[in-house]
């Protein structure tokens, strides 16, 4: 039986870990934390439709039950060696796990807002990320600086995406339609409040995101505001003062908003980097290269060694699964040739 280690128990690592268990290979799941899938247990609702993300994460955590799968927690793969036809990872301790190819899964982390000192994140309570909002949507608690029912929610899109100051020139795909799905959360639980988005443009992406984006203009009565905020202050009653220009008019804007929400964009894990930079495999941004764009994409330049998910561009939940699917078809046709 054939041993294929999976680094990264996210979406990408366990969806390509049934498929490979389910046909006969033996697989190893690595995983630095102490539990699976903590980038969506993060999370409240998922887009477009919003489903349980606690529900998705119990049925990907159900198919780890599968026999041929172990799971090792707590274990930090930092490095991969080729040894004839075998791998040898090598952990932070500097052990080593053998393995016959190896699916790299190590997924994104979200852009650190301190790094934009404009918008005064971890300076000014009423400044949060996305991430922060989605959990208090989770667990229902959305609340300004003062610990008052916010009156009036900002979005600013693209904060730490399409911005060469932050050293990220790429789109992370997902923060418009997250932008969207978070305001029609807030909607739901306070409806009498106020809602604005700033952005761009908006790019919906995929199949229902367009609907979804009229709707919250038409049902939920969400404001769009073509336009970047410039920088953000702290007012003396807690709230936060920013400074804009709506480009669709042509007029500077300056308003106070009980919250500011910063649409954090994706950035590669700090496991993404390690093992790009040490396996010689990291591309642009530091994400994972892949081979090519199209039949290529799970590919590395190093043989033996695959990438899915994030770890090699910001993608939707949806397409990591989807791309988990075709890199686990992608092992098993490699390795059947050698069986």
């Amino acid at each position: 039986m054939k041993k294929i280690a999976v680094i990264g128990a996210g979406p990408a690592g366990i969806e390509a870990s049934y498929i490979l268990a389910s046909n006969n290979f033996e697989v190893t799941l690595f995983e630095k934390s102490s539990s699976p899938l903590s980038n969506i247990l993060d999370k409240a609702y998922l887009f477009p439709d919003f489903s349980s993300a606690t529900e998705l994460a119990d049925k990907l955590s159900a198919k780890l039950l599968q026999k041929n799968i172990q799971v090792v927690l707590d274990k930090e793969i930092v490095d991969i060696k080729k040894d004839g036809d075998i791998y040898k990872l090598i952990d932070k301790e500097e052990k080593s796990h053998i393995a016959d190819a190896v699916l790299i899964a190590t997924g994104y982390t979200i852009f650190d807002a301190h790094r934009k000192e404009e918008y005064g994140y971890g300076i000014y309570k009423g400044v949060v990320t996305s991430l922060d909002l989605e959990k208090m949507i989770r667990h229902k608690q959305i609340f300004n600086s003062i610990g008052d029912i916010p009156s009036r929610i900002t979005f600013l899109q693209c904060v730490g995406s399409r911005d060469e100051k932050s050293g990220n020139n790429y789109c992370s795909k997902v923060c418009c339609v997250t932008a969207v799905k978070q305001a029609i959360e807030v909607r739901k639980a306070l409806p009498d409040a106020e809602i604005y988005i700033f952005y761009m443009d908006l790019r919906m992406w995929g199949q229902g995101f367009e609907e979804l984006y009229r709707e919250a203009q038409e049902k939920y009565d969400i404001r769009f505001v073509r336009g970047r905020i410039s920088e953000a202050s702290a007012t003396f009653d807690g709230k936060v003062q920013i400074k804009s220009e709506d480009t669709l008019i042509g007029q500077p804007l300056k308003m106070n908003t009980d919250l500011l929400v910063l649409m954090a964009g994706m950035e590669p894990s700090q496991g993404t980097k390690t093992i790009g930079k040490n396996c010689h495999i990291g591309g642009e941004y530091q994400f994972i290269s892949s081979q090519g764009a199209h039949i290529q994409d799970n590919l590395t330049t190093m043989e033996g060694i695959y990438v899915a998910g994030t770890a090699k561009r910001p993608m939707s939940i949806r397409d990591t699964l989807t791309d988990a699917d075709s890199a686990a078809v992608q092992i098993m046709m490699d390795l059947g040739e050698k069986l």
